[in-house]
């Protein structure tokens, strides 16, 4: 028996790709059309004149009677299919901040409920650089102009709209985490194994009550069938500074070196230029995002600018029990977020 037989076998769907390729084909790059962007601002406009409150939006809130099956759709490529898609087309430069946020949540509300992003109990979060260091351990990288690395975040479907882009840098870029477990346990199945095993990860100060201020999941999970993947190096890296955190072997480090070593391989990701008015979802199991460093304008109304979401839809893959740790429960539909009791759930349209 060997190393590889041991492990879940290569996955063998759409979610396993090739940067190069599927960067080639297009495929991921969808256009709204003039009159579904009409009808995005329009049910935008009523949602704001109705003075709903955008942390309560649901989709009976956002009628969309034309785009709804074709968002519908998406919501099946994201969790079926290649992981990722890219809408264009919001003109969010003649739209003031309002109504691209409400524009923005009304969309994503279409795909699963909102869940919050920080301990302030922010649905809708500003990335942007605001001046901080990721050398401060309390600090999360997309609040800096630093590259944040290849990484998950705590959700099912992460969404970014784009409305004001960098002076330079600051590309998307998306890697399979499918295909990387594949070629992993191709290379070097008994590292793979080794990412099976729980480790250490920094909750970067926000830290539920009762709870560690790490978590202890696997990078790879096989759940009911699935592979599903969790990983942020720099905050594994900064779990170590707890001291009953466990350590780090070397061959553990030598697993997560390869991990990092293919995430970066141009063979296997691929980079996008986000675009003022486009929408990127990303499922966070199957794929893994990183943004590059960026140089930004020095007017401030000028700066990089992106607004996001974090979704959890009703329809997403079960995941095992140790998830719980980060997402707070398992239960589709109902997980994710950074969920602190002392912080009710809120929208704010004002850059942090």
């Amino acid at each position: 028996m060997t190393a590889a037989d041991a492990l879940p076998p290569p996955v063998q769907d759409a979610s396993a790709w090739y940067g190069p390729a599927l960067h080639a084909s297009g495929a991921w790059l969808q256009t709204l059309h003039d009159s579904e962007v009409t009808e995005i601002e329009a049910a935008s406009r009523a949602l704001l004149e109705r003075g709903i409150d955008l942390a309560q939006v649901q989709p009976s809130d956002f009628p969309l009677p034309t785009l709804a099956p074709r968002v519908a759709r998406l919501l099946g490529e994201l969790l079926e299919g290649r992981g990722f898609v890219l809408l264009r087309g919001l003109p969010v430069s003649r739209w003031p901040r309002a109504l691209s946020a409400a524009a923005f949540i009304g969309l994503g509300c279409h795909l699963g409920p909102m869940r919050p992003q920080n301990a302030a109990g922010h649905l809708l979060g500003h990335v942007r650089d605001v001046g901080l260091s990721a050398s401060d351990p309390n600090v999360r990288i997309y609040q800096t102009h630093e590259r944040q690395t290849f990484h998950t975040d705590s959700c099912d479907i992460v969404g970014l709209l784009c409305l004001q882009t960098a002076r330079c840098g600051g590309l998307s870029a998306l890697v399979s985490s499918t295909t990387m477990y594949n070629e992993i346990r191709r290379r070097r199945p008994e590292l793979a194994a080794l990412l099976f095993e729980p480790l250490a990860t920094d909750r970067r100060g926000e830290v539920p009550p009762g709870a560690k201020p790490y978590f202890e999941i696997p990078v790879f999970n096989w759940f009911a069938g699935r592979l599903s993947t969790l990983y942020q190096r720099q905050y594994i890296d900064s779990a170590q500074r707890f001291a009953d955190a466990p350590r780090l072997a070397p061959q553990r480090i030598e697993a997560l070196d390869l991990f990092d070593s293919l995430a970066n391989d141009p063979a296997l990701m691929m980079t996008m230029a986000l675009q003022p008015g486009d929408v990127q979802f990303v499922h966070n199991h199957v794929l893994l995002h990183d943004r590059t460093a960026f140089e930004d304008w020095p007017e401030r109304e000028r700066r990089r600018h992106l607004l996001r979401l974090w979704l959890a839809p009703a329809a997403a893959r079960a995941l095992p029990a140790v998830y719980a740790q980060r997402y707070g429960n398992v239960e589709p539909g109902r997980r994710g977020g950074i969920a602190l009791p002392t912080a009710p759930w809120n929208v704010p349209l004002d850059e942090l």
